[in-house]
């Protein structure tokens, strides 16, 4: 098979065969996404140690380099200093490509006082408004309007008093984490998100010299410092990476080890992955697992962390499309995310989408011409062909550079037959960083 355009990259996987072998989990994405943006409460450099080099992770530097932070790599370490900030805006031709960037608000209200942000783009499925995050602001003392299509956001004074969300957000954990860290009086968070990706970020925040208490828990209180400083700092291991490989390994009937890996902050995944028939053992840094023996189907549902989590909705609906048996999908988090179906059914899946609930009665597979819409129907792709007879191209894979670094070649380790056609994913490091017009 040969792309389709100079510009339309794709991966080539030829499936049927078991992965075998070690590789290592890159450090979170999610996590790196807002650990980058605390660089903007110090004036002092910050080091972030093994942040992969994503596409997601280059569009947050583009705003940190527009507002005026120097950006630099050294091999995977990352180097910021916000010496000065000379805008605190972040325009819509940047937040369209990535949701996470409306977190820059806070930042900017931190380092700033004020913020003007685009309306946040992203991947295609289903509403993710920011109305939390704009009420957390506004019971803060924050005052926002909206002014041709972008969130204009000025803070009167200290933030102060106390944000309840309806339901836990991260991005909005993380958005008023970093505007409350410096400067503010007493800020307490209630129905704050668990994810680790939240704690991380408090433990960047803390280390860097602010007061924050309750990470891990649903209850976060923010002492303003009047100053924080810069630090050294190595994100979490990516929890949604090593469950796709887990996934993979399953799906493929394989043996395989994975380094820089977190059980702890996989609890959900491992149980539902044990409760298919998959055995997995924790090492000194990660996990051996096989999956060479007999597996069934069982039902899982996404629910807010610690469940089982959405990211990893798709990839266990691909796994379980490969079992003996029927279960269910549920997502109680993103209920309409399920653009992988169509394209898992090119590959010979069974799958029936009654309203919300994915109806999935399990077989072999078979090679397709597929292509993803975001990034984790990306990895359900990805997961179905490498267990599917047979060669199957996958498309869109600027969606996969957004959430897994160097994939082919990690998959490559683990004996996966694979090539990638059309352009390369960007390495940031082949090209000097320029501030953005």
């Amino acid at each position: 098979m040969t792309p389709r355009s100079d510009d339309d990259a794709a991966l080539i996987l030829h499936g049927g065969t078991p992965l075998t072998g070690r590789t290592r989990i890159q450090s979170a994405k999610n996590s790196a996404l807002y650990l980058i943006l605390a660089s903007l409460l110090t004036d002092e450099p910050l080091q972030l140690r093994d942040v992969p080099k994503l596409s997601d992770v280059l569009v947050g530097l583009e705003i940190l380099e527009h507002v005026g932070v120097d950006v630099r790599w050294d091999g995977s370490d990352l180097h910021l200093h916000a010496a000065e900030v000379h805008r605190s805006d972040a325009p819509f031709r940047l937040v369209r490509k990535m949701r996470a960037s409306f977190v820059a608000m806070g930042a900017l209200l931190g380092r700033a006082g004020h913020a003007r942000i685009g309306v946040p783009g992203g991947c295609a499925f289903g509403p993710r408004p920011v109305d939390r995050h704009i009420a957390a602001f506004e019971a803060l003392g924050v005052h926002i309007d909206e002014v041709d299509g972008d969130f204009v956001a000025e803070a009167r004074g200290p933030l102060e008093g106390h944000v309840r969300f309806p339901a836990p957000t991260v991005g909005g954990t993380q958005n008023v984490l970093l505007a409350s860290a410096l400067g503010s009086r007493r800020v307490v968070i209630e129905n704050a998100a668990l994810e680790p990706e939240v704690a991380d970020l408090v433990d960047l925040l803390n280390a860097m010299g602010a007061r924050i208490r309750g990470a891990g828990t649903s209850v976060l209180t923010v002492e303003g410092a009047d100053r924080l400083h810069g630090t050294t700092f190595t994100p979490i291991a990516d929890r949604i990476e090593a469950g796709t490989f887990l996934l993979a390994t399953a799906a493929t009937r394989g043996r395989t080890e994975l380094r820089n890996v977190r059980l702890d902050h996989l609890g959900a995944v491992v149980a539902t992955l044990e409760a298919t028939g998959v055995l997995i053992h924790p090492t000194d840094d990660g996990v051996l697992v096989d999956a060479a023996g007999p597996l069934h189907a069982v039902d899982v549902e996404a629910t807010p962390y610690p469940g089982f989590p959405t990211d990893l909705q798709a990839p266990f609906g691909a796994y379980l499309a490969t079992l003996p048996g029927t279960a269910r999908v549920r997502d109680a988090v993103y209920p309409d995310r399920f653009t992988h179906v169509p394209e898992l059914r090119k590959m010979g899946a069974r799958l029936d989408l009654d309203g919300r609930t994915l109806h999935v009665d399990g077989g072999a597979l078979h090679a397709a011409d597929v292509h993803a819409a975001d990034i984790r129907a990306g990895g359900a792709l990805v997961v179905a062909a490498l267990a599917a007879e047979g060669s199957s191209r996958i498309g869109g894979v600027e969606f996969l550079d957004r959430g897994y670094e160097r994939l082919d070649a990690r998959l490559t380790d683990l004996g996966a037959h694979l090539e990638r056609t059309g352009a390369p994913a960007a390495d940031p490091t082949d090209r000097p960083y320029l501030p953005t017009p």
